[in-house]
C-alpha cells in the first residue's frame, strides 16, 4: 500500500490533491487540524493535515509462481516417523467437527418428514427448497399444506394447492409492516456494509422524494473514506439539483444539519466498511448525530448468504433501525432469506431495487411485491 501526507490550508484542496497524485480510489486514514507559523505563538495559520493510502496493483500471477519454496532441513532420526500433532489443536478441529455434525442432524431432523408428503405436494416442497427457505420455515409451511391437502380429502387441484402455498409465504410477509417507508422524519440515514449499494439506492429513493412528492432534498455523505464515493454522490446531487455537504466529524455534520435546516428532507450516506469490524459502527456514532428527527434504513444485498445478513444485522444492532432495504434483487434468483429475515427479526422491508438505474430499478416492497418478485424468480412449476 503506498502511503502519503499531505498538508493543505482546507479540506478540498487536500482532495484534490489526493486525487491528482493517488486518483479517484485513494483511501482516507486519517484527518486533523495543525497549525503552523506564527510569531511567539500567535497568529499560526491553520491547515489540514492528511494521510492517505492507496492500493498498488497486483502483481502478476507469473512473479508469484516463480518463487521457490523452501524447503526445511529434514532431520534423519525423524524420517519414517509420524509427525506429533498437537493434542489442543487436534481436540479443537474434532469440536469443531463434532459441532458441524450436531448442525447437520438438527437440520436433517426439521426437514426429514418433508421427504414423505404426498406426490401432488412434492412440487411445492421442492420450490421452496430451491429458493433455500429456512428448514424451519419451510417445514411450517408444508405441514400447513399436508393439513389442507387432507381436510380436502386429498382432491385438490395444482391451481388451490398453488394458492395455499403464496397463501403460507404472505402470511409470513404479513408479520410486519411491509411497503410503508413513509419518510416521517427529516432526516433520512442510509448504512449497510460495503458493496451493497447504498449511495446508489439513497439517490434512488431521493429522486423518487422529488419527482413523485414534489419535495426538497438535500445530501451529506459521511463517507470520506473513498475519495470516488464522494464524487459519485456529489455527481447524483448535481444531476438532481440538490445541494451536498460532506462531514468529516460530528462537527460539519451539525454544521451541516443548521445548513439544511429548511428542506423537507435530508438523506445522509454513510461509508462501506468491512461490517465484521465493530469500530466500523462507532466511528458512525462519533460523526453522526442520531436524534430522534432521524430515521435509519438498513440495506442488504440479496446475493449475499444468509449467515452474513445475520452478522450484519447484528453489527448494527446499536443502531436504531426502522426498516431493511433489499438490493440486487436482478442478480439473484434466490428470496428464501428475505422470509427468513423477517420471520427472524420481525423487521419490515421498506424497497427492494433491481437495477443500477436512477430514479428507476426501485419498487416499494410491499408484502405482495415481495412475493411477487420471489414467484417471478424461479417460477412454481405445478404438477402435471
Amino acid at each position: 500500500m503506498k502511503v502519503k501526507k499531505y498538508l493543505a490550508p482546507s479540506m478540498s484542496e487536500a482532495m484534490k490533491r489526493i486525487r491528482g497524485e493517488l486518483g479517484s480510489e485513494a483511501v482516507i486514514l486519517s484527518s486533523k487540524a495543525v497549525y503552523k507559523g506564527g510569531f511567539l505563538g500567535l497568529f499560526k495559520k491553520r491547515n489540514i493535515e492528511v494521510i492517505a493510502a492507496v492500493e498498488p496493483v497486483s502483481a502478476p500471477l507469473q512473479t508469484v509462481t516463480k518463487q521457490k519454496t523452501k524447503k526445511l532441513p529434514s532431520d534423519p532420526q525423524l524420517e519414517g516417523q509420524t509427525p506429533n500433532v498437537d493434542e489442543s489443536q487436534g481436540n479443537a478441529k474434532l469440536l469443531k467437527e463434532i459441532e458441524g455434525l450436531k448442525d447437520m442432524i438438527n437440520r436433517i431432523q426439521i426437514d426429514s418428514s418433508n421427504r414423505h408428503y404426498p406426490e401432488r405436494l412434492q412440487k411445492a416442497y421442492a420450490y421452496l427448497t430451491e429458493q433455500e427457505v429456512d428448514p424451519a420455515i419451510r417445514s411450517k409451511i408444508m405441514d400447513g399444506l399436508h393439513e389442507k391437502w387432507f381436510a380436502y380429502k386429498q382432491q385438490s387441484s395444482d391451481e388451490e394447492i398453488q394458492s395455499w402455498l403464496e397463501e403460507a409465504m404472505l402470511a409470513i410477509l404479513d408479520q410486519v409492516n411491509n411497503g410503508k417507508p413513509g419518510l416521517q422524519k427529516k432526516y433520512i440515514n442510509i448504512v449497510g456494509p460495503t458493496g451493497v449499494g447504498k449511495t446508489t439506492t439513497l439517490a434512488k429513493v431521493a429522486a423518487e422524494t422529488i419527482l413523485k412528492h414534489d419535495k426538497r432534498v438535500a445530501f451529506i455523505t459521511t463517507d470520506t473514506y473513498r475519495i470516488a464515493a464522494i464524487d459519485q454522490l456529489k455527481t447524483y446531487a448535481k444531476i438532481l439539483n440538490v445541494p451536498i455537504e460532506v462531514a468529516y466529524n460530528l462537527e460539519d455534520f451539525k454544521r451541516a444539519t443548521e445548513r439544511f435546516s429548511h428542506y423537507d428532507y435530508v438523506f445522509i450516506d454513510t461509508a462501506g466498511r468491512n461490517f465484521r469490524n465493530p469500530q466500523y459502527v462507532k466511528d458512525l456514532n462519533e460523526i453522526i448525530h442520531f436524534t430522534d428527527e432521524m430515521e435509519t434504513y438498513l440495506v442488504l444485498s440479496l446475493t449475499s448468504k444468509q449467515k452474513d445478513m445475520e452478522d450484519i444485522y447484528r453489527q448494527f444492532a446499536t443502531i436504531p433501525i426502522k426498516q431493511v432495504i433489499f438490493t440486487k434483487a436482478d442478480e439473484t434468483s434466490i428470496f428464501g432469506t428475505v422470509f427468513h429475515f423477517v420471520n427472524t427479526h420481525k423487521m419490515g422491508v421498506a424497497y427492494i431495487t433491481n437495477g443500477q438505474n436512477v430514479p428507476d430499478d426501485i419498487e416499494i416492497a410491499t408484502s405482495s411485491q415481495l412475493l411477487k418478485m420471489a414467484l417471478e424468480a424461479k417460477k412454481y412449476e405445478r404438477s402435471s
